[in-house]
């Protein structure tokens, strides 16, 4: 009996040092917009498939230029498709890898209730003194809100109350400190299973900006890595799918 209990026991030890030895780290690049979905998501992924996932956040712009410099990124979560795209054709990715994980929408946000109006007309008033954007260069939501403004003929009225965010969490950040009285910011950032979760909100119609089809990649650096590409896999599962919608983001 004994002989068998030791045999058992080796053979689950084993099992275990198996498993230990498949799971691994992957280091991804996220857009700052998808802070929340993916911290919401790292926590099924590991536990689903022993993976851990090791996030660092940031402006897409910012992000590409790290990558190009040899920053040891596995898969990169991009707030657009056109850097995931070129750094493919650039030969920085694995082939066949990308796909669009999200559509981002581009929402007009004050912590103050009753404050921002559901047609966005706070924007023609004037009467407040600081609108907050990402940095339109190197955040895809910070372009999408100047193409608005353009949109509204409001870009030269506006200009001299814009206070730019090196990306969408800093800008976000600017209005909740009440630096500035309103802001373009993520949806997905005051958005929560079906509602805006506080303050006041215009949700931007998309027909207003160019589609904020966000796209994913493995990179180079994780071509080997079984970790990157069930990383990739776990994203297009209904699990995650689930996660993603909750956070006010098309598929």
């Amino acid at each position: 009996m004994s002989h068998r209990l030791t045999r058992a026991a080796a053979a689950l030890a084993a099992l275990f040092a198996l498993g230990s030895a498949s799971a691994a780290e992957v280091q991804v690049a996220v857009a700052a917009n998808f802070t929340a979905p993916i911290q919401a998501i790292a926590k099924d992924f590991e536990k689903d498939t022993g993976h851990k996932l090791v996030a660092a956040y940031g402006a897409t712009g910012q992000f590409y230029n790290q990558i190009k410099n040899g920053a040891p990124f596995e898969v990169f979560l991009s707030a657009d498709d056109t850097t995931p795209a070129k750094l493919e054709k650039e030969g920085d990715t694995v082939p066949g890898s990308r796909f669009t994980y999200a559509i981002g929408t581009l929402v007009l946000w004050s912590p103050q209730e009753g404050y921002v109006d559901a047609k966005g007309d706070v924007l023609k008033n004037g009467a407040y003194k600081h609108l907050s954007i990402a940095n339109p260069k190197t955040a895809p939501y910070g372009l999408a809100a100047t193409q608005v403004l353009d949109k509204l003929g409001l870009t030269e009225t506006v200009k001299p109350k814009l206070v730019e965010g090196q990306n969408i969490t800093q800008a976000l950040q600017f209005v909740s400190s009440g630096n500035a009285e309103l802001g373009f910011v993520a949806l997905s950032q005051v958005y929560k299973d079906g509602k805006v979760t506080n303050g006041s909100a215009w949700i931007v119609p998309a027909e207003m900006h160019e589609p904020i089809r966000q796209d994913a990649v493995i990179l180079k650096k994780g071509e080997a890595s079984p970790a990157a590409q069930a990383l990739v896999d776990y994203l297009k599962g209904p699990k995650a799918a689930e996660v993603i919608k909750s956070y006010g983001y098309e598929l």
